[in-house]
């Protein structure tokens, strides 16, 4: 089955309902190629130009497979920029906004108490 739309995909209604209001419906080709393989939570190593989803493509995925129920952490992106981190955080939290998930960025250059706060 080829998957072309966020509707066919395996997602909870709770991150459907974040990504409808997003406003997206099409997959980017980064995205339909990584997101079924991570779902099933084997590893993928992808590149694609900037604009092309590649933070749904991972983000999504990693929402998905989170334990709401579960306060350690689950999920840890690595970004080489305080901007990117902070910008890939905000994008993760409004694919996860109706679930019960915490996103929080943290980088160099400000103390960590005044982050995690």
């Amino acid at each position: 089955m080829k998957i072309e739309n966020f509707e066919d995909l395996p997602l909870t209604p709770e991150v459907m309902k974040g990504i409808e209001e997003l406003g997206f419906t099409e997959l980017f080709p980064i995205q339909a190629q990584a997101m079924i393989p991570l779902l099933e939570g084997k590893d993928v190593i992808g590149q694609a130009q900037t604009g092309t989803g590649k933070t749904a493509a991972f983000g999504i995925p990693m929402v998905e497979r989170v334990d709401p129920k579960n306060k350690r952490v689950q999920g840890l992106v690595l970004a080489p920029t305080r901007e990117l981190a902070i910008q890939v955080a905000q994008r993760i939290s409004r694919f996860s906004k109706y679930t019960r998930l915490k996103v929080l960025p943290v980088y160099g250059g400000e103390s960590i108490g005044k982050q995690i706060r």
